[in-house]
Protein backbone atom coordinates (compact mmCIF):
# COMPACT_ATOMS: atom_id res chain seq x y z
CA UNK A 1 0.00 0.00 0.00
CA UNK A 2 1.38 3.41 -1.13
CA UNK A 3 1.09 5.57 2.44
CA UNK A 4 1.69 9.34 2.36
CA UNK A 5 1.69 10.76 6.09
CA UNK A 6 2.20 14.65 6.56
CA UNK A 7 5.41 15.00 8.05
CA UNK A 8 5.52 16.78 12.30
CA UNK A 9 7.84 17.15 14.43
CA UNK A 10 7.84 14.60 16.90
CA UNK A 11 6.71 16.57 19.41
CA UNK A 12 3.48 17.42 17.77
CA UNK A 13 -0.24 17.00 19.01
CA UNK A 14 -1.39 15.36 16.03
CA UNK A 15 0.60 12.24 15.83
CA UNK A 16 0.14 9.83 12.62
CA UNK A 17 -0.72 6.57 12.47
CA UNK A 18 0.99 3.40 11.25
CA UNK A 19 0.29 1.73 7.50
CA UNK A 20 -0.37 -1.69 9.36
CA UNK A 21 -2.77 0.32 11.84
CA UNK A 22 -4.78 1.43 9.08
CA UNK A 23 -4.72 -1.84 7.55
CA UNK A 24 -5.91 -3.19 10.69
CA UNK A 25 -8.38 -0.46 10.93
CA UNK A 26 -9.87 -1.25 7.39
CA UNK A 27 -10.07 -5.09 7.73
CA UNK A 28 -12.01 -4.51 11.38
CA UNK A 29 -14.46 -2.39 9.11
CA UNK A 30 -14.52 -4.00 5.67
CA UNK A 31 -13.63 -7.85 6.34
CA UNK A 32 -9.92 -10.17 6.77
CA UNK A 33 -9.52 -9.41 2.77
CA UNK A 34 -10.08 -6.27 2.45
CA UNK A 35 -6.79 -4.66 0.79
CA UNK A 36 -5.55 -0.87 0.84
CA UNK A 37 -4.49 0.60 -1.95
CA UNK A 38 -3.22 3.74 -0.74
CA UNK A 39 -3.58 6.09 2.05
CA UNK A 40 -3.09 9.95 1.88
CA UNK A 41 -2.90 11.85 5.48
CA UNK A 42 -4.82 15.06 4.94
CA UNK A 43 -3.19 18.13 7.05
CA UNK A 44 -6.18 21.13 6.80
CA UNK A 45 -6.97 19.67 10.10
CA UNK A 46 -5.52 20.28 12.85
CA UNK A 47 -7.60 18.12 15.89
CA UNK A 48 -8.00 13.91 14.17
CA UNK A 49 -5.54 12.66 12.11
CA UNK A 50 -7.51 12.35 8.55
CA UNK A 51 -6.44 10.11 5.77
CA UNK A 52 -8.22 9.70 2.34
CA UNK A 53 -8.25 5.82 2.02
CA UNK A 54 -8.26 3.83 -1.72
CA UNK A 55 -9.95 0.12 -1.19
CA UNK A 56 -9.69 0.16 -4.93
CA UNK A 57 -13.74 1.20 -5.49
CA UNK A 58 -15.61 3.61 -6.64
CA UNK A 59 -14.51 5.75 -4.71
CA UNK A 60 -12.22 6.31 -1.48
CA UNK A 61 -13.38 6.73 2.30
CA UNK A 62 -12.58 8.57 5.08
CA UNK A 63 -10.85 7.45 7.77
CA UNK A 64 -10.37 10.00 10.87
CA UNK A 65 -8.35 8.97 14.05
CA UNK A 66 -8.64 11.21 17.30
CA UNK A 67 -5.57 12.30 19.70
CA UNK A 68 -4.90 9.40 22.78
CA UNK A 69 -7.12 9.98 25.59
CA UNK A 70 -4.38 11.56 27.28
CA UNK A 71 -3.69 14.67 24.70
CA UNK A 72 -7.33 15.81 24.64
CA UNK A 73 -8.22 18.87 27.05
CA UNK A 74 -11.27 19.38 29.19
CA UNK A 75 -13.23 21.03 26.40
CA UNK A 76 -11.99 18.59 23.63
CA UNK A 77 -12.86 15.80 25.04
CA UNK A 78 -14.42 12.77 22.92
CA UNK A 79 -15.25 15.14 20.50
CA UNK A 80 -15.99 12.04 17.77
CA UNK A 81 -18.44 10.69 20.17
CA UNK A 82 -19.93 13.94 20.90
CA UNK A 83 -20.05 13.83 16.98
CA UNK A 84 -21.83 10.40 16.60
CA UNK A 85 -24.28 11.24 19.43
CA UNK A 86 -25.14 14.75 17.41
CA UNK A 87 -25.81 13.09 13.82
CA UNK A 88 -29.54 12.18 14.29
CA UNK A 89 -29.72 16.11 15.23
CA UNK A 90 -28.48 17.20 12.08
CA UNK A 91 -31.65 15.79 10.02
CA UNK A 92 -32.34 18.83 8.13
CA UNK A 93 -29.04 19.29 6.82
CA UNK A 94 -28.71 15.32 6.39
CA UNK A 95 -28.23 15.15 2.76
CA UNK A 96 -24.98 17.36 3.08
CA UNK A 97 -23.54 15.24 5.84
CA UNK A 98 -20.88 12.06 5.12
CA UNK A 99 -22.09 8.56 5.89
CA UNK A 100 -20.91 6.69 8.70
CA UNK A 101 -19.51 3.35 7.45
CA UNK A 102 -17.41 2.31 10.74
CA UNK A 103 -16.95 3.46 13.31
CA UNK A 104 -15.10 2.00 17.02
CA UNK A 105 -15.02 3.39 20.34
CA UNK A 106 -13.49 0.13 22.36
CA UNK A 107 -9.76 1.06 21.38
CA UNK A 108 -8.70 -2.72 20.74
CA UNK A 109 -7.21 -1.87 17.43
CA UNK A 110 -5.34 1.11 18.45
CA UNK A 111 -5.53 3.52 21.51
CA UNK A 112 -7.73 5.91 19.66
CA UNK A 113 -11.29 6.33 18.45
CA UNK A 114 -12.02 6.01 15.16
CA UNK A 115 -14.58 6.54 12.75
CA UNK A 116 -15.08 5.86 8.39
CA UNK A 117 -17.07 8.44 6.36
CA UNK A 118 -17.96 8.37 2.77
CA UNK A 119 -15.90 11.15 1.19
CA UNK A 120 -17.83 14.33 0.17
CA UNK A 121 -17.87 15.42 -3.68
CA UNK A 122 -16.50 18.75 -3.99
CA UNK A 123 -13.52 20.61 -3.14
CA UNK A 124 -12.80 21.91 0.25
CA UNK A 125 -14.39 25.22 0.92
CA UNK A 126 -10.91 27.13 0.99
CA UNK A 127 -9.68 26.01 -1.99
CA UNK A 128 -12.82 26.25 -3.93
CA UNK A 129 -13.76 29.88 -2.12
CA UNK A 130 -10.34 31.46 -3.46
CA UNK A 131 -11.20 30.35 -7.05
CA UNK A 132 -13.55 33.26 -7.08
CA UNK A 133 -12.72 37.09 -6.77
CA UNK A 134 -14.11 38.18 -3.89
CA UNK A 135 -17.05 40.15 -5.10
CA UNK A 136 -18.75 36.90 -6.00
CA UNK A 137 -18.29 34.99 -2.07
CA UNK A 138 -21.49 36.65 -0.83
CA UNK A 139 -23.68 34.10 -2.34
CA UNK A 140 -21.42 31.51 0.06
CA UNK A 141 -21.97 33.71 3.01
CA UNK A 142 -26.07 33.48 2.26
CA UNK A 143 -25.79 29.87 1.50
CA UNK A 144 -23.64 29.51 4.88
CA UNK A 145 -26.07 31.56 6.81
CA UNK A 146 -29.32 29.25 5.57
CA UNK A 147 -27.19 26.11 7.03
CA UNK A 148 -26.47 27.90 10.11
CA UNK A 149 -30.18 28.79 10.77
CA UNK A 150 -31.29 25.17 10.26
CA UNK A 151 -28.94 23.68 12.06
CA UNK A 152 -30.38 26.48 15.10
CA UNK A 153 -33.83 25.44 14.21
CA UNK A 154 -33.22 21.77 16.24
CA UNK A 155 -33.86 22.21 20.11
CA UNK A 156 -32.12 19.70 22.60
CA UNK A 157 -32.96 18.66 26.15
CA UNK A 158 -30.40 20.05 27.91
CA UNK A 159 -27.72 22.47 27.55
CA UNK A 160 -23.38 21.79 27.32
CA UNK A 161 -22.28 19.02 24.53
CA UNK A 162 -24.64 17.23 22.85
CA UNK A 163 -23.35 13.78 24.62
CA UNK A 164 -22.79 15.53 27.79
CA UNK A 165 -22.30 16.74 30.65
CA UNK A 166 -26.03 18.32 30.33
CA UNK A 167 -27.34 21.16 32.56
CA UNK A 168 -30.65 22.85 33.16
CA UNK A 169 -29.65 26.10 32.88
CA UNK A 170 -27.71 28.12 30.43
CA UNK A 171 -25.35 29.78 32.92
CA UNK A 172 -24.62 26.37 34.20
CA UNK A 173 -23.33 25.50 31.10
CA UNK A 174 -21.23 28.13 30.01
CA UNK A 175 -19.61 28.62 33.46
CA UNK A 176 -18.49 25.21 33.79
CA UNK A 177 -17.28 25.66 29.94
CA UNK A 178 -15.05 29.01 31.32
CA UNK A 179 -13.71 26.45 34.46
CA UNK A 180 -12.89 23.73 32.10
CA UNK A 181 -10.92 26.41 29.54
CA UNK A 182 -9.58 27.76 32.49
CA UNK A 183 -8.04 24.38 33.89
CA UNK A 184 -7.17 23.29 30.41
CA UNK A 185 -5.20 26.92 30.60
CA UNK A 186 -3.04 26.09 33.56
CA UNK A 187 -2.16 22.50 32.46
CA UNK A 188 -0.59 24.37 29.46
CA UNK A 189 0.90 26.70 32.21
CA UNK A 190 -0.52 29.93 30.02
CA UNK A 191 -2.05 32.38 32.11
CA UNK A 192 -5.80 31.73 32.63
CA UNK A 193 -6.61 34.92 35.30
CA UNK A 194 -8.80 36.75 32.54
CA UNK A 195 -10.62 34.20 32.06
CA UNK A 196 -11.35 33.22 35.60
CA UNK A 197 -12.24 37.00 35.86
CA UNK A 198 -14.98 36.55 33.45
CA UNK A 199 -16.48 33.62 35.11
CA UNK A 200 -16.53 35.43 37.88
CA UNK A 201 -18.82 38.13 35.94
CA UNK A 202 -20.89 35.27 34.45
CA UNK A 203 -21.45 33.76 37.89
CA UNK A 204 -22.84 36.97 38.82
CA UNK A 205 -24.55 37.45 35.60
CA UNK A 206 -26.50 34.92 35.73
CA UNK A 207 -29.65 35.89 35.28
CA UNK A 208 -28.65 37.79 31.91
CA UNK A 209 -27.30 34.67 30.70
CA UNK A 210 -30.49 32.54 31.66
CA UNK A 211 -32.66 34.77 29.66
CA UNK A 212 -31.94 32.07 27.06
CA UNK A 213 -34.29 29.04 28.24
CA UNK A 214 -34.37 26.71 24.98
CA UNK A 215 -31.57 24.80 24.16
CA UNK A 216 -30.66 24.78 20.35
CA UNK A 217 -28.17 23.08 18.23
CA UNK A 218 -24.89 24.53 18.09
CA UNK A 219 -22.28 23.00 15.09
CA UNK A 220 -19.40 24.60 16.81
CA UNK A 221 -16.68 24.36 14.04
CA UNK A 222 -19.28 25.89 10.96
CA UNK A 223 -17.25 27.74 8.17
CA UNK A 224 -14.72 27.77 5.05
CA UNK A 225 -13.11 24.97 6.55
CA UNK A 226 -15.72 22.48 7.14
CA UNK A 227 -17.45 22.39 3.97
CA UNK A 228 -17.23 21.23 0.35
CA UNK A 229 -18.07 23.54 -2.79
CA UNK A 230 -19.33 22.35 -5.86
CA UNK A 231 -16.08 21.73 -8.89
CA UNK A 232 -16.55 24.52 -11.77
CA UNK A 233 -20.04 25.67 -10.69
CA UNK A 234 -21.02 29.51 -11.46
CA UNK A 235 -20.60 30.92 -8.36
CA UNK A 236 -19.42 29.01 -4.79
CA UNK A 237 -21.78 26.71 -4.04
CA UNK A 238 -21.44 24.88 -0.99
CA UNK A 239 -22.79 20.73 -1.28
CA UNK A 240 -21.08 19.25 1.75
CA UNK A 241 -20.73 20.06 5.86
CA UNK A 242 -18.26 17.76 7.80
CA UNK A 243 -16.70 17.72 11.11
CA UNK A 244 -19.56 18.15 13.64
CA UNK A 245 -17.70 17.04 16.41
CA UNK A 246 -17.71 20.68 18.41
CA UNK A 247 -21.73 20.51 18.61
CA UNK A 248 -23.75 21.45 21.97
CA UNK A 249 -26.83 22.86 22.92
CA UNK A 250 -26.91 26.62 23.61
CA UNK A 251 -27.72 30.10 22.83
CA UNK A 252 -26.97 30.22 18.57
CA UNK A 253 -25.64 33.66 19.17
CA UNK A 254 -22.19 31.40 20.86
CA UNK A 255 -22.12 29.29 17.82
CA UNK A 256 -18.23 29.85 16.28
CA UNK A 257 -19.81 30.77 13.22
CA UNK A 258 -21.82 33.90 14.59
CA UNK A 259 -18.68 34.89 16.18
CA UNK A 260 -16.84 34.92 12.20
CA UNK A 261 -19.35 35.93 10.81
CA UNK A 262 -19.62 39.03 12.88
CA UNK A 263 -15.57 39.68 12.51
CA UNK A 264 -15.73 41.45 9.27
CA UNK A 265 -18.07 43.53 7.14
CA UNK A 266 -17.99 41.72 3.84
CA UNK A 267 -19.40 38.65 5.45
CA UNK A 268 -22.72 41.25 5.62
CA UNK A 269 -24.10 38.52 2.94
CA UNK A 270 -24.53 36.05 5.81
CA UNK A 271 -27.56 38.16 7.68
CA UNK A 272 -29.78 38.08 4.99
CA UNK A 273 -30.82 34.58 5.13
CA UNK A 274 -29.92 33.85 8.79
CA UNK A 275 -31.49 36.98 9.63
CA UNK A 276 -30.08 40.13 12.60
CA UNK A 277 -28.70 39.55 15.24
CA UNK A 278 -30.42 40.81 18.45
CA UNK A 279 -29.15 43.86 19.61
CA UNK A 280 -31.49 43.70 22.63
CA UNK A 281 -29.11 44.73 26.30
CA UNK A 282 -29.28 41.51 26.91
CA UNK A 283 -27.91 39.59 23.98
CA UNK A 284 -25.18 42.38 24.19
CA UNK A 285 -23.92 41.29 27.15
CA UNK A 286 -24.21 37.93 26.59
CA UNK A 287 -22.07 38.66 22.91
CA UNK A 288 -19.23 39.64 25.73
CA UNK A 289 -19.09 36.14 27.51
CA UNK A 290 -19.12 34.23 23.91
CA UNK A 291 -16.26 36.42 22.58
CA UNK A 292 -14.20 35.76 25.92
CA UNK A 293 -15.25 31.75 26.20
CA UNK A 294 -13.89 31.84 22.23
CA UNK A 295 -11.00 33.85 23.09
CA UNK A 296 -9.97 31.38 25.51
CA UNK A 297 -10.34 28.30 23.37
CA UNK A 298 -8.32 30.21 20.28
CA UNK A 299 -5.77 31.07 23.00
CA UNK A 300 -5.39 27.62 23.86
CA UNK A 301 -5.16 25.82 20.43
CA UNK A 302 -2.43 28.54 19.39
CA UNK A 303 -0.53 27.05 22.01
CA UNK A 304 -1.93 23.42 20.84
CA UNK A 305 -0.56 24.08 17.26
CA UNK A 306 2.76 25.50 18.71
CA UNK A 307 2.18 29.33 17.99
CA UNK A 308 2.75 30.93 21.18
CA UNK A 309 3.77 34.11 18.86
CA UNK A 310 0.42 34.60 18.35
CA UNK A 311 -0.95 34.52 22.58
CA UNK A 312 -0.91 38.38 22.81
CA UNK A 313 -3.79 38.88 20.96
CA UNK A 314 -6.07 37.04 23.27
CA UNK A 315 -5.15 38.59 26.37
CA UNK A 316 -5.26 42.40 24.68
CA UNK A 317 -8.69 41.21 23.43
CA UNK A 318 -9.82 39.72 26.67
CA UNK A 319 -8.70 42.74 28.80
CA UNK A 320 -11.03 44.66 26.80
CA UNK A 321 -14.23 42.04 27.36
CA UNK A 322 -13.62 42.80 30.95
CA UNK A 323 -12.84 46.01 30.85
CA UNK A 324 -16.86 46.30 29.13
CA UNK A 325 -17.81 44.10 31.41
CA UNK A 326 -17.21 45.10 34.51
CA UNK A 327 -17.77 49.22 33.36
Amino acid sequence: MEFQPVQRAADAFQQTVSPDQIQAICRRAFGKRTQIVSAVELGAGTYNNTYRVDLGEDRPVILRVAPEPARQNRIERELMRNEHASLPYFAPIGAMLPRTLAIDFTHEVIGRDYLIQTMLDGVPGPEGLTAYPRQRWASFYRQLGTIARDVHSVTGPHFGPVRGPGFATWSEAMLASLDDTAADLDDARLDATDVREVAKAAAQDRAVLDEITRPRLLHGDLWTVNVMLARDAPEPTITGVFDCDRTSWGDPAADWTIYLASRRPDRTAFWETYGAPSRTPGATRRALYYLARHLGAIRLERHRLGRPDRDPGTYAELSAVLTQLLA
